[in-house]
């Protein structure tokens, strides 16, 4: 089979970036929501998304109508995904949502249809409790990383209720949208990404705790050394270039003196029950300007899609 016609569930954050991705090469999308003003404004929202990589060079303008032409939106669960070949769900972490919106996806779809969820951090056991043996067979967990049209990671679960042959579909549609693909083999929360982001967070919030450098320091450290290099180089290359021997030493040396909490910071709590969450409340580790935020977004989005046409050259 091959899978040519997608649906998204949800028309959020995430939702709305999966269903840009997958328009943009050329698929024709059904983005469902029970929300029709939240349907209509992520429409918008693409579009926007779409004239700033025509603005950054990284699509033709004649290419924007196309792809938003190729995105439906709908507000019929039943009409959404009746014909279609594969669905991703990006509704709210909600087990209980998740395992019905499952249960009923597997009632309207086609029998060949392979269902699948955004989640990093629900089992996928646990979703699909409620659905047939055959169709856990076509059932997994795609990944993306926000935002989902400029991001090239989607982390695909292979945990032995697909058969090989259904994951190389999913594998093949992804790299038919330029997706680099991560092969999960374990259902553990967070799967890969995130718990490689989440080590490093800790110990950046650890820092500024501890007073051992600014905010401003501690992101400059990140950009200009480790993170220059993971631009590029994933962390084992990186290791095998410095010498396993060093890293070994370093790690005896290290290991023992950084943050091991195993749970978020108290800095990032205190700041959370302050209510400062980060540029959407005007102030997080930094302070944000509420006539700026619009310009501080286009430029954060200017510098991934700089990356991303960069990282055409490492592939």
């Amino acid at each position: 089979m091959m899978i040519k016609k997608i649906a998204v569930l949800g028309s959020g954050t995430m939702g709305h970036g999966i269903a840009e991705a997958f328009a943009m090469y050329g698929y024709e999308v059904n983005l469902y929501d029970t929300d029709v003003v939240r349907l209509q404004a992520a429409k918008k929202e693409i579009k926007e998304e779409l004239e700033l990589l025509v603005e950054e060079g990284f699509i033709a303008t004649e290419t924007i109508q196309p792809t938003l032409d190729r995105i439906n939106l709908l507000s019929d669960l039943k009409q959404t995904v009746a014909d279609r070949d594969y669905v991703i769900e990006a509704v709210p972490e909600v087990i209980k949502l998740k395992q019905d919106l499952f249960k009923q996806l597997d009632e309207y779809c086609p029998e060949h249809t392979i269902l699948t969820s955004n989640t990093s951090s629900l089992s996928l056991v646990e979703m699909m409790a409620l659905v047939s043996d055959e169709r856990k067979q076509k059932m997994m967990v795609s990944h993306w990383y926000n935002p989902g049209h400029l991001m090239p990671l989607v982390e695909l679960s292979y945990f032995g209720n697909m058969p090989e042959k259904g994951y190389k579909e999913v594998e093949e549609l992804y790299a038919s949208i330029k997706k680099q693909t991560v092969k999960v083999l374990k259902d553990v929360p967070g799967l890969v990404a995130n718990r490689i982001q989440q080590g490093v967070a800790r110990e950046a919030f650890s820092i500024i705790e501890l007073g051992i450098a600014a905010p401003e320091d501690v992101d400059k450290a990140l950009k200009f050394g480790p993170a220059f290099r993971y631009a590029t180089t994933g962390q084992l290359e990186v290791a095998d270039f410095g010498g396993l021997d060093i890293w070994c030493i370093v790690g005896d040396n290290l290991l023992k003196v950084i943050d091991n909490s195993q749970s978020a910071n108290n800095l990032l709590r205190q700041k959370v029950a302050e209510g400062k969450l980060g540029i959407k409340s005007g102030e997080g580790f930094f302070k944000y300007n509420q006539a700026e935020i619009p310009s501080i977004k286009k430029k954060f989005m200017k510098k991934l899609i700089h990356q991303l046409k960069a990282s055409h050259y490492y592939i």
